[in-house]
């Protein structure tokens, strides 16, 4: 028995250590590298055909038309991109990636915590760089992050991430940049689990409830301007809501409650607000591009809201936003929000289908997020002196057909794009070779 227990042991410990080797982050660059004659998709709008792209120790040196510059490529890797598309390196707003490994099994969920004021909870100190869910983005070119809780009325603090690193304070590009709330709703449906009506109803709490955000939000302002002589972290985490250091995301879709949680952010001198969600953000699309406040639009790939929706409602909000002038970013949280992180650049496509140009429906998930989140100073497109953050397709990374990575780098650092699918599928894939 000792002796089967020590082999068990060891079968635990070796699996482990594949696992752990299989998430090796990539070594820092170590020397420029060239990527000659693709087709550059910059993330602004901008394409370049037969470009040259340059990027040593992890920023681009240079992104131009191959035909108008003459470079001296000798001592440089050099990559054939004929045929090829570059990109970006894709961003995922409002997630849970890295928080929740296994729905069913507890101990890997901890992607909300208890109570109902939480702004001083931070998501990244929670964040699992080894998740086989994170490492399966990178195939798709998501490459970057918004880790964010959930749960309460205030859910807590996100930060934001790139998807190849040993731990959190490695994979972190931006600390506790936002607060998150959920703003309730003004109507609700009845708890069918309790022979409630399951119709939609007006909310009768409404008022309420917004009654006691704005009490919340005094207490905050009163506990900042007071002598603070015992410490109130949660009071403490709202500071930078007001000094401009932290967005407040707000979770709300009805006309209503967007219309509310704009004049309560201006109320209390929230220095900025984005609302997350947004269904019904086209009906007043004027007052959000009047106050300068963007979306984190809901998952495409939904069902309409209502009855009387037109049935193409949420493929066609962010043309509609879009066309109004205000700054839109796809998010993809809902049902099964993780394994679906990696479809970010389809549901983009999508939008594609239904008004936007290519190049709009890019920005979706590259440049807009990055403003949003406030990291397009290094992130978000394909610029002298950014990041070099970017992966290179054989297609359109828009089409799942055609979006098949050779290459991914993060700030110039060659990424693996094996993954646990990846892995099983070789497995899986000579399973009738062998047994011929």
């Amino acid at each position: 028995m000792k002796t089967l227990n020590i082999k068990l042991l060891l079968i635990a410990v070796l699996s482990f250590s594949i696992s752990i080797a299989q998430q090796t982050p990539a070594p820092k660059q170590s020397k420029a590298i060239a990527i000659t004659g693709a087709t550059v998709h910059v993330g602004n709008g901008n394409v370049i055909e037969n470009s040259i792209v340059i990027f040593e120790d992890g920023k681009l040196k240079t992104v131009a038309d191959m035909t108008l510059v003459k470079m001296d490529l000798s001592g440089m890797e050099i990559i054939d991109g004929s045929g090829k598309h570059v990109y970006p390196g894709f961003i995922v707003p409002n997630s849970t990636l890295g928080l929740v490994e296994i729905g069913a099994v507890r101990a890997t969920d901890d992607d909300s915590e208890l109570g109902t004021w939480n702004p001083h909870i931070r998501s990244l100190i929670a964040y699992n760089t080894e998740s086989k869910i994170v490492e399966s983005m990178r195939p798709n070119g998501v490459l970057l992050g918004q880790i964010t809780p959930r749960g309460g009325r205030i859910s807590g603090t996100s930060s934001i991430v790139q998807f190849d690193a040993w731990n959190w304070e490695d994979a972190v590009i931006k600390e506790d940049d936002g607060i998150h709330m959920n703003w309730p709703s003004s109507f609700s449906r009845g708890r069918w689990w309790l022979g409630e009506d399951p119709a939609m109803k007006v909310n009768k709490n409404y008022d309420k409830q917004v009654t006691e955000i704005n009490d919340y939000f005094s207490a905050t302002k009163s506990y900042m301007a007071g002598d603070k002589t015992a410490t109130h972290l949660p009071y403490e985490a709202t500071n930078g809501l007001f000094d401009g250091s932290k967005t407040l995301y707000i979770n709300v879709d009805d006309e209503k409650g967007i219309t509310d949680a704009i004049n309560f952010s201006k109320a209390n001198n929230v220095s900025k607000m984005v609302v997350v969600g947004g269904y019904e953000a086209h009906k007043v699309a004027d007052l959000l591009k009047q106050n300068n406040i963007a979306v984190l639009l809901q998952r495409v790939h939904s069902r309409p809201n209502q009855t009387d929706d037109d049935y193409d409602m949420p493929f066609k909000l962010a043309k509609l936003l879009t066309d109004k002038g205000v700054t839109v970013a796809l998010e993809t949280s809902g049902q099964m929000e993780r394994m679906n992180s990696r479809n970010l650049p389809f549901y983009a496509g999508t939008t594609v289908a239904h008004g936007l140009t290519k190049e709009q429906a890019l920005q979706l998930i590259t440049q807009n997020p990055a403003k949003i989140l406030g990291i397009d100073k290094m992130y978000g497109t394909l610029e002298v002196g950014k990041s070099a953050t970017l992966f290179i397709s054989e297609g359109d990374a828009l089409d799942m057909r055609t979006n098949i990575l050779t290459h991914a780098f993060i700030d110039g650092r060659l990424l693996s794009l094996d993954t646990h699918q990846t892995e099983l599928w070789e497995r899986y894939s000579k399973k009738f070779e062998a047994q011929n």
